[in-house]
């Protein structure tokens, strides 16, 4: 008998293990450096008030408390995340912040039996790219959503319109023989990349009037942030939790450098070049 295998297994124990934690450490340094997408997120998706919406790849909560404040309180926001960590943080955070009308579920979204046109609205802030079947997920999605429900996320482009968020790698990459190589349209941080084939996957996927746009924010964190963020997040930060201490100080020492030319003031400023799409149930 063949052995049935779970979809996004891969991503579920890489954000139950190492990642999710991880974020959980971090996630004041994160929500600031991700800042700029909350408000574009709210106002290209907000249905009105006492509206329902969904939120993908939830994280720890920031884009659904968001969007529960601007609902009000006959309103709804569900986020959903793969990573138990995570959805943890974002229900404890939800509490302390008060937040009575968002809810948090720890499940896949590619293959979580949503309530049939249960949202007026699908928002997700660089929490869709990781679905081994970006298809099957998108269809699943689509019957959570409303008739001309709207769906609004950002993703990463591609690897070269963002030297910031490459630069670990590359300086981290003679140090570290068994560095990851980033595989075009992989699940990951670029596996949206190809806005052309963003835009077929939801079309397919059951999807209208998607459009596929650029969008550059400027960001900014602060040194002490990100010298926490490189040891911590991405594969240069999963690789140096296993790597001797001689290692990881050769790393440290050439990834700091390769940052260099982005501080001014005291802080790294860079651009997040991104995909804003946006789509009709």
């Amino acid at each position: 008998m063949s052995e049935t295998i779970q979809p996004n297994r891969d991503q579920a124990a890489q954000w139950n293990e190492a990642s999710g934690p991880a974020w959980v450490e971090l996630q004041a340094v994160l929500d600031r450096m991700l800042a700029p997408f909350v408000d574009v997120l709210t106002d290209e998706a907000f249905p009105g008030p006492g509206g329902q919406v969904l939120d993908i790849g939830c994280g720890a909560g920031a884009t659904t408390l968001a969007m529960a404040g601007r609902l009000g309180p006959n309103g709804r926001a569900l986020g959903v995340d793969i990573s138990g960590p995570l959805v943890t943080a974002a229900r404890a955070r939800a509490e302390a912040e008060g937040v009575g009308n968002a809810a948090f579920v720890e499940a896949d979204a590619q293959t979580y039996p949503f309530e049939a046109e249960g949202f007026d609205a699908v928002i997700s802030r660089f929490g869709v790219m990781f679905f081994e079947d970006p298809e099957a997920a998108f269809a699943n999605i689509r019957r959570a959503a409303r008739r001309d429900a709207t769906l609004a996320f950002v993703a990463w482009r591609s690897p070269a319109d963002n030297p910031f968020m490459t630069a670990a790698w590359r300086a981290a990459a003679p140090f570290l023989s068994a560095l990851p190589t980033p595989e075009p349209n992989a699940p990951g941080q670029f596996g949206f990349a190809d806005g052309e084939r963003t835009a077929g996957i939801l079309r397919a996927a059951g999807w209208r009037d998607v459009e596929v746009r650029p969008l550059d924010a400027a960001a900014v964190v602060a040194v002490e942030d990100l010298r926490r963020y490189l040891q911590r997040m991405g594969p240069v930060g999963a690789a140096l939790r296993l790597a001797d201490e001689a290692t990881r100080t050769r790393v440290t020492d050439a990834v700091e450098a390769a940052y260099a030319p982005f501080i001014v003031d005291g802080a790294a400023r860079y651009v997040a070049a991104c995909w804003k799409v946006t789509a009709r149930a």
